[in-house]
């Protein structure tokens, strides 16, 4: 395509240039050597094919009459590209070469074609590895929905669950219970956690007690039916709490850690300084020595396995013998729940950002290894979307021994007076509405 803005060295376009010489044979000469005989001209294309081609002569001005006489004749300029035979000189030096135009014209579009064509195999590589990985981490089909993609006025509720995962002690004994509360249309959002030892009945119908960390175990039958685990589960947390829990989902904690440097890390905002005991190794067999952990107060970038220490830190200093502890009360399993809803929500402030966008699909591959869940890819996406855990009103809701539990003499957590109304009001009283 011709550029309307060449600039005076274009010898194709420039007022400037000289006119082309021809022979008496009419070949098109440029550029002669006044010194040298006829054959030192360097000679390009003939126009033997036309009859009326003469010699011209070096270039003369015309005279004024015969300059007023062709401006007065005003050849439009479509002449140039019409017929060559009534151009000037002048108009035939400066008109444009269709050819080229054509084959610019050509070239563009051949590689919007390209571009269109691969553009459009990544979308459909794209699409197919979204939809594979809806369907690894979720038992319902990747588009479908059980709530019209969370379009409803109901309150949704979520459980999840965070798992050591193979290779550790206790590996399907859920070290954590949060059960997120959304209001879709409002965006409301609460979390309420359950302490992992809340005194319950293990499994159903047994007669039998244990802590309710052991509920997806028994339910599971330790991971092998990992959907009969999660719903289990959701029964008991319905029990607890008096909320509908429809939906869970189950973390390894293995897996989240890898989810966190595939995003880049997390900003996490510590609200009190504390430190804790923490395992050098995730398997005891190899490793059974201790690390001090130290957390301090203020905003702290963190990688994975940073992050999961945060979330999981239990132990007393003087459990290993490095030192003293600092707040003890961020060992319990109260101040344990208050961090782990902490992560998850810098987890989704990171997310949401732009920049981390690209590295999605990294995150997608260590998803699809940590977490499943009875949620479809398109109802869990607009769950995450719909959740606000920025919202100055979202409710934290930690059942604790400062508002409804009581310890017994094992130290084993049970509702105040025994009576499970006392929770359920509790949570009602303080959800997000």
């Amino acid at each position: 395509m011709a550029d309307n803005h060449a600039g005076n060295n274009d010898p194709e376009q420039s007022p400037f240039s000289r006119p082309p010489n021809q022979n008496e044979q009419g070949t098109l000469i440029l550029g002669s050597f006044k010194d040298q005989p006829q054959q030192g001209k360097l000679i390009l294309g003939s126009f033997k094919d036309q009859p009326q081609a003469r010699q011209r002569q070096p270039y003369q001005y015309a005279p004024q009459a015969q300059q007023a006489q062709q401006a007065q004749q005003q050849v439009p300029p479509v002449a140039a590209y019409v017929n060559v035979q009534q151009s000037t000189p002048a108009q035939a030096e400066r008109r444009p070469e269709p050819r080229k135009r054509r084959r610019g014209c050509l070239i563009a579009t051949v590689i919007v074609l390209i571009l269109v064509c691969i553009l459009g195999s990544l979308v459909v590589n794209t699409t197919q590895r979204v939809l594979a990985f809806g369907s690894a981490i979720s038992t319902q089909s990747p588009l479908s929905t059980q709530n019209s993609y969370m379009n409803t006025s109901e309150r949704t509720n979520l459980l999840v669950m965070g798992l050591s995962g193979l290779g550790h002690d206790g590996a399907y004994l859920t070290d954590s219970m949060i059960v997120i509360s959304l209001l879709p249309q409002s965006h409301h959002t609460s979390l309420v956690s359950t302490p992992r030892d809340l005194w319950v009945q293990v499994p159903e119908g047994s007669g039998r007690n244990g802590k309710i960390n052991s509920v997806y175990q028994y339910g599971s039958n330790f991971g092998e039916d990992p959907v009969a685990g999660g719903e289990a589960a959701a029964r008991k947390m319905t029990a607890v709490t008096g909320l509908p829990v429809k939906y869970w989902m189950t973390i390894n904690f293995t897996g989240f850690k890898k989810v966190i440097d595939a995003i880049g890390g997390v900003d996490v905002a510590i609200p009190t300084t504390f430190n804790a005991c923490y395992p050098k190794s995730d398997d005891a067999k190899k490793d059974a020595s201790w690390i001090k952990v130290q957390f301090n107060k203020g905003v702290e970038h963190m990688d994975g396995a940073r992050a999961i220490q945060y979330a999981r830190a239990r132990e007393p200093m003087e459990v290993c013998g490095l030192g003293t502890s600092q707040n003890l009360a961020e060992l319990t399993d109260f101040g344990r729940s208050a961090r782990q809803q902490i992560i998850i929500k810098a987890a989704l402030a990171q997310v949401k950002q732009m920049k981390t966008w690209p590295k999605l699909f990294d995150a997608m591959d260590a998803l699809q290894r940590t977490i499943y869940t009875n949620l479809s890819l398109a109802d869990l996406t607009q769950f995450s979307l719909k959740m606000d855990l920025n919202d100055p009103g979202t409710a934290r809701i930690g059942l604790s021994l400062s508002n409804v539990l009581e310890e017994d003499q094992y130290y084993n957590l049970h509702p105040a007076g025994r009576d499970w109304n006392v929770i359920q009001n509790y949570v009602k009283k303080n959800l997000y509405n």
